[in-house]
């Protein structure tokens, strides 16, 4: 098993947090350090990759920056 991930140690409710202000949507994100992910409780680094993981180039903004722009193709739509 090869662990991967990107050049940054973003928390998931982060990552929702900028996603969700990219696309300009209002919901909020609310944290809650005791629910569970797929039924187990997850620690600060349970969902960052390890020193030892190979990591891309590609900052999470960098990537949000592409995905926000509009479609050429006005026959494509985002689900």
């Amino acid at each position: 098993t090869i662990e991967i991930g990107g050049p940054e140690k973003l928390r998931l409710d982060e990552l929702a947090r900028r996603a969700l202000a990219a696309f300009r949507d209002p919901l909020e994100v609310i944290s809650d350090p005791h629910a569970r992910y797929y039924g187990i409780q997850v620690s600060e680094r349970s969902l960052v990759p390890d020193n030892d993981a190979r990591l891309g180039g590609t900052r999470f903004e960098d990537w949000l920056t592409l995905a926000t722009k509009p479609v050429a193709n006005a026959g494509l739509r985002r689900a």
